[in-house]
C-alpha cells in the first residue's frame, strides 16, 4: 500500500458465450494491463472463464472441461505476476458444480469462493444448475488444476497490509449478505462477481444496494457485472464496473459499452479502517456476531510504487456541498442553524437577538440565519439588533456593506464606535495605542464583545455569535471576544462553505440589492480589521497572509480530523488535490453551478509543495497550542460530519503535545 491506499480494478472483458479460449485470452489482457499499471487486485465477472448465459451446457463435461483447461492457462500466465486476480467459473466439487470465484496469485490458486444465494425466480433458473454453498461441509477442499485448494463462502484473503473477501451477484440481494459477516470478521475489502441483466430503474437500485453495502460494513466495494458478448437472447447485459468506498462511488464504467472495459481506482484502507474505530456500533456489532469460523488465506504484498499517483479524484473543498441535490443540501444546512437558533429563542423568551455586524462573511451567515429563524417563528426582521462597531480598521467597503445589508433585510441597526473606548483603555493600561501588538488588536475585539454583551442585556435578548469552525480550528479568535457567545450558529461551519452559503443565498433567497451587497462580502478579503487600513483606505491586515489559504486549512481539518489522517498523507492528497489535479478539480466543482458567480467561488487555486508544506506546519502547531479556546466554547448546533465542540465530538486535553506532528511536516 501506499500513503493507505490499494490500486484495484473492475474488469469487463469481451466474450463469447461457452468459448473457453477465446475469453482466456481476454482476461488475460485485462490481467495484464492492469499489472503495468499497479493494480494490486483485479476482480472480472460471474462466470467469466465460460459465460454466464451458458444455460443447460453447464451439464456438458467439454465446457467444464474447457473451463478447467482455461485455468491451467491463466495460472501459467501469471506466474510471474504480483497481481491477485479474482475470476468466475463453473468448479465441481465431488458430484456438485458450483459457480464459484477462483483466486489467482503468481500460477497459483490460493482459493475458491462458491455463490451461496442462487437466484430462481423469472429470468433466473441458476438452481438448475448450480448447488448453494450451503451444501459443503465447513473447511471443505475441492482439486481443481493438479491444486487442493479451500473451498468456501467464508475465505478472508488477507495480505500484510489489508484483506478482502467475496461475494457472487445475488448474495449481495440477500436480507443478510455474505460480506456482512466477512466484513465484521475483518475484510477490508469485498469483490463482487456478478451477472445482473439489465431493466429499466434497475441499476440505480443496484447502485443502491452496493452504497449502502459498501457504507453498512465501512468497507471497499468491488462490483464486476458482465457485458457484451453474453447471450441477448431473453436478456441484456450492460456492464457494469464499479468501485464504491463506505457508501461513495470512487469509479464506474460506462454501461452498454461494446468493447471491453478496466476501471481503476483506489480504495483507501487506512480510512476505511479509522472509522471502524471509532465508531462505537461496528465494534458492538463485532462482539455481538453469531461467531462463524472463517478460513484466512495468505497473499503475496505487492510492492508499492515508487511513483504512485493516485487516479480516484481528491476534493480540494470536501466541506462544499456539490451533485445534483445541491439547492437541497444548502437548504438543510441552513434548516439545521434555523431550528437550533429558533428553540434558543423559544426557550429563553428572548425579545430580541444581537450580533455584530463587521461586513465580513462570517456576520453575514450569521445574520441571514437570524432573519430566516424569524421568518420561521413569525417574527419581525425589527427583533435582530445588528450592531457596527467601527474601529481603527474599519474601511469604507465593509462598512457600507454591513449597513446596506441590514437595511435592505429590515432589521434594526445600531452603530457604536470603538474607538474612544478603546483610547480611554489603552490610557488606562498604560498600552501605546502607536503599537499595533496583540494587545493593540485583542482590545478591540474584546471592546466589541462586551458592547454586544451588555446591548442584549438591555434588550432582553442574547448575543448570537459569528465565528466558524475554520476560525476555532486554528485558534484565530480572541480568547473571551469573538471566542465568546450565547449561542454560535455557525460554530461548526467551515470558512469555504460559509463563503459558499452566502453565495448561495445572494443567486436564489434574496432581493436585488441584497444579492449585490452579499457578492460584494464574498470577494472582500477575510480581515478581522483591527490595524488601520493602508493610505488608500483599502484591508491591510489579510488573515489570509498571516494564517495561511482557508481553502488549504479546511482540507487539513477535513482530512485530519474527520479521517485521522498523519501529516503525511494529507500532504500527499493535497498535492493531489491543488497541483497535480487541480485542473480537474476546479472544472469538477464548477460543473456542479451553473451561474458564473458560483463557478468563481468554486474555483480551486493552485500551491506548490513548499507553501502546502508551510501552512500544513501551521495548522499542526496552531491547532495543538489553542485547544485551550475550543474547552469553553459555547453552545452551537453541529451542521456537518466535523465539530470541534468539546460536549460533542472533540475531546482533547488543551497541553497536548504537537511535537511529533510538527516533525513528520517539517521531514517531508
Amino acid at each position: 500500500m501506499n500513503y493507505g491506499f490499494v490500486k484495484v480494478a473492475s474488469a469487463i472483458p469481451l466474450l463469447k458465450v461457452a468459448d473457453c479460449t477465446y475469453n482466456i485470452q481476454q482476461i488475460e489482457n485485462l490481467i495484464i494491463q492492469a499489472e503495468g499499471k499497479g493494480v494490486e487486485i483485479i476482480c472480472l465477472p460471474e462466470l467469466s472463464i465460460s459465460g454466464y448465459t451458458c444455460g443447460d451446457l453447464f451439464s456438458q463435461q467439454l465446457l467444464l472441461e474447457q473451463c478447467e483447461e482455461g485455468l491451467y492457462k491463466l495460472l501459467d500466465f501469471t506466474r510471474s505476476l504480483k497481481i491477485i486476480s479474482i475470476v468466475g467459473m463453473p468448479v465441481m466439487v465431488g458430484s456438485l458444480l458450483m459457480n464459484c470465484a477462483v483466486v489467482v496469485q503468481g500460477g497459483k490458486i490460493l482459493g475458491v469462493v462458491p455463490k451461496t444465494y442462487l437466484p430462481n425466480y423469472k429470468e433466473f433458473y441458476e438452481q438448475r444448475w448450480f448447488s448453494s454453498s450451503k451444501t459443503l461441509p465447513s473447511s471443505s477442499t475441492t482439486l481443481l488444476c493438479a491444486q487442493v485448494v479451500p473451498i468456501s463462502p467464508d475465505i478472508i484473503f488477507q495480505t500484510s497490509e489489508y484483506k478482502f473477501g467475496i461475494e457472487l451477484c445475488e448474495d449481495l440481494w440477500a436480507p443478510n449478505p455474505p460480506s456482512t459477516n466477512l466484513a465484521l470478521k475483518g475484510a477490508d475489502i469485498i469483490f463482487n462477481l456478478s451477472a445482473s441483466n439489465e431493466l429499466i430503474c434497475k441499476n440505480a437500485y443496484l447502485r443502491s444496494l452496493i452504497s449502502q453495502q459498501s457504507a453498512r460494513c465501512l468497507c471497499g466495494y468491488v462490483y464486476s457485472s458482465c457485458g457484451y458478448g453474453e447471450s441477448t437472447q431473453d436478456v441484456v447485459f450492460a456492464g457494469n464496473a464499479l468501485i464504491y468506498e463506505n457508501g461513495s462511488c470512487i469509479a464506474m464504467s460506462k454501461r452498454f459499452a461494446v468493447e471491453e472495459q478496466l476501471i481503476i481506482s483506489e480504495l483507501d484502507i487506512e480510512r476505511l479502517r479509522t472509522e471502524r474505530r471509532i465508531n462505537t456500533t461496528w465494534s458492538e456489532s463485532v462482539r455481538n456476531i453469531i461467531d462463524k469460523t472463517v478460513v484466512e488465506i495468505n497473499c503475496q504484498l505487492t510492492s508499492p510504487s515508487s511513483d504512485f499517483k493516485l487516479s480516484r479524484w481528491v476534493n480540494p473543498h470536501p466541506f462544499v456541498p456539490g451533485g445534483h441535490e445541491l439547492d437541497d443540501r444548502c437548504e438543510e444546512i441552513f434548516a439545521i442553524q434555523v431550528e437550533g437558533l429558533a428553540k434558543r429563542i423559544e426557550h429563553t423568551w428572548a425579545k430580541t437577538v444581537v450580533l455584530g455586524i463587521s461586513g465580513g462573511l462570517d456576520s453575514t451567515l450569521a445574520l441571514l440565519v437570524c432573519v430566516k429563524t424569524m421568518d420561521k417563528l413569525n417574527r419581525p426582521h425589527k427583533d435582530i439588533v445588528g450592531v457596527t462597531m467601527p474601529g481603527f480598521g474599519t474601511t469604507d467597503r465593509t462598512y457600507n456593506n454591513a449597513i446596506n445589508l441590514m437595511k435592505s433585510l429590515g432589521v434594526t441597526i445600531k452603530e457604536i464606535s470603538i474607538k474612544d473606548a478603546c483610547i480611554q483603555h489603552f490610557k488606562d493600561i498604560e498600552h501605546d495605542i502607536n503599537i499595533h501588538d496583540v494587545t493593540y488588536e485583542n482590545g478591540q475585539a474584546r471592546e466589541r464583545t462586551q458592547i454586544l454583551m451588555d446591548v442584549a442585556n438591555q434588550l432582553g435578548g442574547f448575543v448570537v455569535g459569528t465565528g466558524d469552525v475554520s476560525e476555532l480550528a486554528l485558534g484565530w479568535c480572541t480568547y473571551n471576544a469573538d471566542h465568546m457567545s450565547n449561542y454560535g450558529v455557525n460554530t461548526s461551519v467551515p470558512k469555504t462553505l460559509v463563503k459558499y452559503l452566502v453565495s448561495w443565498v445572494a443567486l436564489t433567497s434574496v432581493d436585488e440589492e441584497s444579492k449585490a451587497t452579499l457578492l460584494d462580502i464574498v470577494d472582500t478579503p477575510i480581515s478581522p480589521e483591527l490595524i488601520p487600513a493602508d493610505e488608500n483606505g483599502n484591508i491591510k491586515q489579510k488573515t489570509e497572509d498571516l494564517v495561511g489559504p482557508y481553502e488549504l486549512h479546511d482540507f487539513f481539518l477535513y482530512n485530519f480530523l474527520r479521517c485521522g489522517f498523519r501529516p503525511a498523507k494529507i500532504y500527499f492528497l493535497a498535492q493531489q488535490a491543488f497541483i497535480n489535479q487541480r485542473k480537474e478539480n476546479s472544472n469538477m466543482l464548477a460543473s456542479y453551478i451553473k451561474t458564473p458567480e458560483m463557478q468563481s467561488a468554486m474555483e480551486v487555486n493552485e500551491y506548490d509543495e513548499e507553501t502546502i508544506k508551510k501552512w500544513l506546519t501551521t495548522f499542526c502547531r496552531r491547532f495543538f497550542t489553542q485547544q485551550f479556546k475550543r474547552s469553553c466554547l459555547p453552545d452551537g448546533p453541529k451542521v456537518g460530519s466535523v465539530s470541534l465542540s468539546p460536549r460533542g465530538d472533540w475531546r482533547m486535553p488543551s497541553d497536548a503535545s504537537y511535537a511529533e506532528w510538527v516533525k513528520e511536516c517539517e521531514s517531508l
